[in-house]
């Protein structure tokens, strides 16, 4: 979840996981006295020294489990209390991660799933650009933008099912493309592919037509 301004609140809690492009040590603090917690990545040139160090399991991919405190004049002003400094090696790619929270109970494994669980929200939202071709929301509520994102991926999934039982070799992509162009034209589809058509069950003419003649 990205960060929000300071003057939102926060749900006390609850656990916020953003890239390291967000951090502001001001901002966390506030986060952080609001009870609230963060997990984040921490940036290469942080000035810290450490308090505290756990015992980690190194055939895990933990390569310290550290409890820090900030150098940095502004930093240290910004964020005067402890931070847990966890860093990690990802057996998978060989990369090293460095990652910030507030959060000193969890194991360190679950702070690391944490942040690669944020990941996976990322490829999501990629994937929903790359193919949704939702190019803004028409409602900024929550309500409105889920059921905006919603209907677009049914529209997606219908595609896909339209491409499966008419054997279509045209992309997804493709297909959403042509639709968009030809909604309100009365036309069967396979007018649209001429390749495709003589891959077309013969029986299944007339739930074609009914499909997508209006």
């Amino acid at each position: 979840m990205c960060m929000r301004s300071i003057c939102c609140p926060w749900k006390p809690g609850a656990i916020y996981v953003m890239d390291r492009g967000y951090v502001d040590f001001g901002r966390l603090h506030v986060l952080h006295l609001a009870g609230a917690f963060f997990v984040t990545r921490a940036k290469s040139n942080m000035n810290f020294h450490r308090v505290y160090s756990a015992k980690t399991d190194r055939s895990t991919g933990l390569i310290c489990d550290q409890t820090i405190a900030l150098d940095g004049h502004y930093t240290k002003k910004g964020y005067p209390d402890h931070l847990r400094h966890v860093r990690f090696k990802d057996p998978e790619s060989g990369k090293t991660f460095v990652f910030l929270t507030n959060q000193m109970t969890l194991p360190a494994a679950s702070i690391c799933a944490l942040y690669k669980s944020r990941w996976q929200v990322e490829l999501f939202f990629k994937w929903i650009k790359q193919h949704l071709r939702i190019k803004r929301f028409f409602g900024t509520s929550e309500n409105a933008v889920k059921t905006q994102i919603w209907i677009a991926v049914s529209v997606y999934v219908l595609v896909a099912i339209i491409k499966k039982r008419l054997n279509l070799d045209a992309s997804l992509y493709t297909l959403l493309q042509i639709l968009s162009v030809t909604l309100f034209e009365r036309m069967p589809i396979q007018q649209a592919f001429p390749g495709d058509a003589n891959r077309t069950n013969q029986g299944d003419a007339c739930n074609q037509l009914n499909l997508f003649i209006i």
